[in-house]
């Protein structure tokens, strides 16, 4: 392998200074982390009149299944969490947790989180908006784990 380089030119060698991170007082981490365990419970119970307490009716989910790329709306998911035999309902194990949480304002934050649905596991990316002081799920994207076959989360 070859390194090569070159002479940086007067801005590239600056240190470049990013913006200060936003200030988000407990509150509002309190306030999103009920929001996420919400999410949690929907995944678990899929009592899907609490949709909207979860969801924007706007958001989208992306994810492979099956070794394609599906893309959903709201509609097409709750179509698939009613036909869904819950966890609940199945007497599964819970488990679910949040990875990481990034707060890019006090109105927008963005969670890894790790879901079992039964035997499946899944790592879930949401972007969250807070709307109408409201944390809601604009965007999902997910992954199903290889093997899917609950292992520890």
């Amino acid at each position: 392998m070859t390194v090569t380089s070159r002479k940086l030119t007067a801005h590239e060698g600056e240190e470049r200074k990013s913006p200060a991170a936003p200030a988000i007082d407990a509150a509002c981490r309190t306030s999103l982390t009920q929001a996420v365990q919400k999410y949690f419970d929907l995944m678990y119970d899929c009592d899907t009149s609490r949709l909207g307490e979860v969801f924007l009716s706007t958001a989208h989910l992306h994810g492979f299944r099956d070794g394609r790329m599906m893309s959903w709306s709201m509609a097409v998911y709750k179509d698939i969490l009613d036909k869904r035999q819950s966890p609940k309902s199945l007497g599964a194990p819970r488990a679910d947790e949040i990875v990481q949480m990034d707060f890019a304002s006090a109105d927008m934050a963005f969670v890894k989180a790790r879901v079992r649905i039964a035997a499946m596991d899944f790592v879930d990316y949401l972007t969250w908006h807070r709307i109408d002081n409201k944390w809601l799920i604009t965007s999902k994207g997910f992954y199903l784990q290889p093997g899917g076959e609950g292992g520890k989360l």
